[in-house]
């Protein structure tokens, strides 16, 4: 892959084998990250697991950095006013599947009543693509909409491992303090650790990364932390 000028600039600027601390691994990505838009800060676990497990969940991140999110609720007509006064941006039932089914996306995340869930289903192909498909291990399928936007207003994001066994979740901006980057990158790992299978064996956090967006990647010694 060819690198750009201000990439390969920054690798001068560290020792790429060095493991740091999570707060000393945040100011080095601060430091090399090379564009002039505020970079998002992304950290990477790689976990040890074997093909039949996986690990999925949510986390809240002490720090916000997004805008509020445009949160979608699918309910009956019976549960409308809670998911109003939950602070839902839209609210709908079989109107809104067919606008869905007609090419709109205009919302962040999509919750759902356990009843609605049979004709949510059939969005799948289109809600599944964009990873907007409601999840009861995410939380987002439940009856409790109150709590569950709540949660969504504090900064829940989810977050899960891919095929290779490694999970990618962005825990800010560059512009941010780096104990902030710190402390979300903590709660990440933290979280994922809780996830652990239960015949998951060995060590089963491998290695963490961090890098901004256009930056290099900074190892991160999570060994004692979470």
């Amino acid at each position: 892959m060819k690198r750009g000028k201000k990439y390969l600039e920054s690798l001068k600027k560290y020792e790429a084998a060095v493991v740091y601390d999570v707060k000393a691994a945040m100011d080095m990505v601060k430091t090399l990250a090379p564009a002039k838009f505020d970079e998002t800060v992304d950290v990477s676990v790689k976990l040890n697991l074997k093909k039949s497990q996986s690990v999925r969940d949510t986390v809240v991140l002490p720090y916000q950095f997004r805008g509020e999110k445009r949160v979608l609720v699918f309910c009956k007509p019976e549960k409308e006013k809670e998911a109003q006064e939950a602070g839902a941006t839209y609210i709908g039932a079989d109107d809104i599947i067919e606008k869905i089914k007609g090419g709109w996306l205009d919302f962040d995340v999509a919750v759902a009543t356990p009843d609605m869930m049979k004709d949510v289903g059939k969005l799948g192909m289109v809600l599944g693509r964009k990873g907007l498909m409601p999840n009861p291990k995410t939380g987002t399928v439940t009856f409790d909409l109150k709590g569950a936007l709540a949660e969504l207003k504090k900064g829940r994001v989810e977050f899960r491992a891919d095929k290779t066994g490694v999970v990618h979740l962005a825990v800010g901006k560059v512009s941010m303090e780096s104990d902030q980057l710190a402390e979300n990158a903590r709660a990440v790992v933290a979280e994922i650790r809780r996830k652990r299978p239960v015949d998951a064996k060995g060590e089963f956090v491998r290695t963490v990364s961090v890098s901004s967006t256009m930056g290099p990647g900074v190892w991160v010694n999570l060994k004692d932390e979470g």
